[in-house]
């Protein structure tokens, strides 16, 4: 029997979602940073075997919204709760459970199964995760409890057994080879804010964007050129760093994973433009891709 199915990926800002795909599908789809909030839009990861299909939707951090974007990103990963097969609700533990997830789970349809997927249990003692473990299966009724590492992949088999129990004989909704549900051009904006995401201070990256202004692929080589855009003439000097040393680090690393994302020689060239307040713009919201 061929099962198949699609998995919501929900919780808080950087309780590990994207980092826990990865290490399901055991290869990069999602990009991960320190920062909360990096992912902005929904991203179906698909993981297809011999027999079963798993679609994973990796949704941004569910919180409070400060502007336009924020909005944006907490009304997708609302919507991505609703047409699936099973819920995965990730949290990270804490004796107190959080106001946040408190709200998340008040959101959720009965009519469809949640897994508590508690990770970050490598970086919290015994008691604290046998007491969050406890909190959480009084507040709602979790079909199951599991404790993980995403990043260290402990107990991650477990998770994808527990999963498969829960999804019914389904078909193939995507080809073998194809693992994620994303534009190129979507991917190469997000490897690039990735690096960008790790390299600056902290006050820059939720206020910087990606984009592609022309790609040409040619036989042995894509030539791209892109645009990181900010909101502060100050945040554009930091990116570009001292005679363009934080820029040059950014489009270096970008490129190493672009060539592998394409499969061949990549140059990039990549601009800084300050575009005020575009956070809160529907313009270019709309232009950089949050429609």
């Amino acid at each position: 029997m061929f099962k198949s199915g699609f998995v919501a990926v929900l919780g808080r800002p950087n309780v590990g979602k994207s980092t826990l795909i990865n290490a399901l599908l055991n290869q990069k789809v999602a990009i991960v940073s320190s920062r909360p909030q990096t992912t902005r839009k929904n991203v179906n990861a698909i993981l297809t075997r011999d027999d079963f299909q798993i679609i994973f939707i990796d949704t941004p951090g569910i919180h409070i919204p400060k502007n336009n974007l924020g909005k944006y990103m907490v009304k997708k990963a609302r919507e991505a709760k609703n047409d699936v097969d099973l819920i995965l609700f990730l949290t990270v533990p804490d004796i107190n459970m959080k106001r946040g997830d408190k709200e998340i789970l008040s959101g959720f349809s009965r009519d469809i199964p949640v897994i508590l997927v508690l990770n970050k249990v490598d970086e919290n003692d015994d008691f604290r995760v046998a007491e969050s473990l406890k909190n959480y299966s009084l507040e709602y009724d979790f079909k199951e409890i599991i404790p993980i590492s995403a990043l260290k992949q402990k107990n991650t088999d477990k998770l994808l057994e527990l999963m498969l129990s829960y999804l019914k004989e389904g078909p193939k909704y995507y080809p073998d080879d194809m693992v994620v549900d994303a534009k190129e051009r979507f991917l190469i904006c997000e490897l690039i804010r990735e690096k960008a995401l790790k390299l600056l201070s902290e006050e820059v990256p939720h206020g910087i964007a990606a984009c592609i202004v022309s790609m040409v692929d040619e036989d042995k080589i894509s030539r791209i050129e892109a645009e990181i855009i900010c909101e502060k003439d100050g945040h554009k000097g930091i990116i570009i760093g001292k005679k363009g040393e934080m820029l040059k680090k950014i489009s270096t690393y970008a490129r190493e994973d672009i060539e592998k994302l394409l499969n061949k020689k990549v140059y990039l060239k990549i601009w800084v433009k300050v575009r005020k307040e575009w956070r809160n713009s529907n313009n270019y919201l709309n232009e950089y891709g949050y429609k």
